[in-house]
């Protein structure tokens, strides 16, 4: 899910801190920040003032609340299992609240993504800000998951039986394209396709071939439509599994050396100014070759077709990206983003069929509201929103990879509660406050400093 999940970007030197979202106002206008001079000074000719850099944070503050509404649909939809049960199981046979929520995950991080490793101009910056921005939590989660499952909090769905080929699939942040069933806590799944998302724009990035970005989503689109239906599931994993958990052990370690030797190359050999060199390209190429293949021939969950939709979704949100940054031309973007919609909306109700008429419901439910939401979001995006609203946003990443914590420690002392509405309703707001305080600490206790440990060390090293 991650995702939507990305740093703040610093404000120049005596500007106060930028309101926006986090991969800060440049990521999603560059334009507005100037070059900086590795010190966190704005180059000269390009300082923002203090009253330039609000304006920007309150334009993005949208994209936060976005996410932050997407956190607690999806919260919604796992608590709704044990609290409110009779009213998701009402909601859900037409629309599903957790699909909605990473649709627009997917949605927010297309257009922030390639906007921070544009605007950074440094492969080598971009994945140490990915590498301190979303490992230090997603670590932190899974060591939480294994000690919970230890004393009967939780599960770890058969992982402890391998823990060295778990751990191999864990690495990388792929578990969904490496392993059945190794997805802890279980919403990792999403930052699967993040990691592929963010290979492949990093690939294209290095070949000076990103901007292409409707060509990218319709292509996506029209294969999620030809391909959606018989690119196979766990493909290599079977193959794999024939030879045992050394098997397994092989296709994780060695997916692990090809996608973190590529990041390594690309980082190494690429210079500021998006200088990548021949070696650069060639590591980019390979990690996102390996994670495409996984993903295409690999995947676990949710869905055969999910790979070419999801992606598809992230690259429309690029689109929509550069078309207000007037890179992009409007009547055509806007005929690309409306063909996108129609091909996964074509994808998920042609494919899906098999899962039944509420499937069907929710997969066009759900990809409706999810143009409307992000449609909303950008009306509104010169408005100045209540605090508590990009907060939300801010806390999101927390919000979305610690929630199942809390419902697994639920769970072991309370279970499914038999109560009136009203009372289910009073826990479920308590719960939501207890996740809200949860990921509050996850934010501010490990998301902020090691990002701003990140910064640190990539202007040591050049990024």
């Amino acid at each position: 899910m991650s995702s939507v999940e990305t740093e703040r970007a610093g404000s120049p030197a005596g500007s106060p801190p930028a309101d926006g979202p986090t991969d800060g106002p440049a990521a999603a206008h560059p334009q507005a920040a100037g070059p900086s001079d590795g010190q966190g000074q704005a180059s000269a000719g390009h300082v923002q003032t203090a009253a330039q850099v609000k304006r920007t944070g309150a334009r993005l503050m949208w994209l936060d609340a976005l996410r932050g509404f997407a956190a607690l649909c999806v919260v919604f939809d796992h608590t709704g299992y044990h609290v409110l049960v009779d009213q998701r199981n009402f909601v859900y046979q037409w629309f599903d609240p957790g699909q909605y929520g990473v649709f627009v995950f997917f949605l927010v991080s297309g257009y922030i993504i390639p906007a921070s490793l544009e605007r950074k101009g440094s492969m080598r910056g971009f994945w140490v800000s990915r590498l301190f921005r979303l490992y230090p939590l997603y670590l932190v989660a899974i060591v939480l998951s294994v000690v919970g499952a230890e004393h009967g909090v939780g599960s770890l769905g058969g992982a402890q039986h391998h823990p060295l080929t778990s751990i191999a699939s864990w690495a990388v942040m792929i578990p969904d394209i490496l392993l059945e069933n190794n997805n802890i806590p279980n919403v990792v799944w999403t930052l699967s396709f993040e990691m592929v998302f963010y290979l492949l724009v990093a690939c294209l990035y290095s070949w000076k071939k990103h901007k292409a970005s409707g060509t990218y989503a319709l292509g996506l689109g029209i294969g999620a439509v030809a391909l959606g239906g018989i690119v196979p599931m766990e493909a290599l994993y079977n193959l794999a599994s024939e030879h045992g958990q050394m098997g397994l052990r092989v296709l994780c370690i060695g997916a692990d050396v090809l996608i973190v030797g590529g990041i390594i190359l690309s980082a190494v050999y690429s210079r500021k100014g998006g200088v990548v060199l021949p070696l650069g390209k060639i590591g980019a190429t390979v990690a996102a070759a390996t994670a495409l293949i996984l993903l295409f021939f690999n995947e676990s969950y949710p869905f055969p077709f999910s790979g070419f939709v999801i992606l598809a979704l992230m690259f429309t949100g690029t689109l929509i990206y550069r078309m207000e940054q007037g890179e992009a031309p409007k009547v055509r973007s806007w005929a690309i983003v409306a063909a996108v919609f129609v091909l996964t909306m074509a994808a998920g109700l042609w494919h899906g069929d098999s899962y039944g008429t509420s499937f069907l419901w929710q997969w066009g439910t759900c990809l409706v509201a999810t143009a409307i939401t992000f449609g909303v979001g950008m009306a509104c995006r010169n408005l100045q929103l209540p605090a508590w609203l990009p907060w939300l946003g801010v806390v999101s990443f927390s919000v979305y990879l610690l929630h199942p914590l809390v419902i697994n420690v639920y769970e072991y002392y309370a279970r499914t509660v038999d109560a009136g509405t009203g009372v289910q309703g009073l826990i479920f707001i308590g719960f939501i406050a207890v996740v809200l305080a949860v990921s509050a600490c996850g934010y501010y206790w490990v998301e902020k400093p090691m990002v701003s440990l990140g910064r640190k060390f990539s202007r040591r090293v050049g990024g």
